[in-house]
């Protein structure tokens, strides 16, 4: 993983919060701890799917 690309999307991230709460916008995130867990969750599964090599392609086996 790049650092680089990590520290971009922190700050990408952190100048559109700031930019929602300034005009006061409602953040478009979870807004507790569990919220932001069941997005880290969502995250490990597609990667773990991917580590181990498994899934098929939906959209190739529909001949889309």
């Amino acid at each position: 993983m790049n650092s680089t690309f990590v520290l971009l999307a922190t700050l990408a991230g952190i100048t559109v919060g700031g930019l929602f709460a300034f005009f006061r916008i409602p953040v478009p995130a979870p807004p507790s701890l569990a919220g932001v867990m069941g997005i880290v969750g969502i995250w490990a599964g597609y990667r773990l799917v991917h580590f181990f090599d498994l899934g098929f392609d939906v959209v190739d086996s529909l001949g889309l």
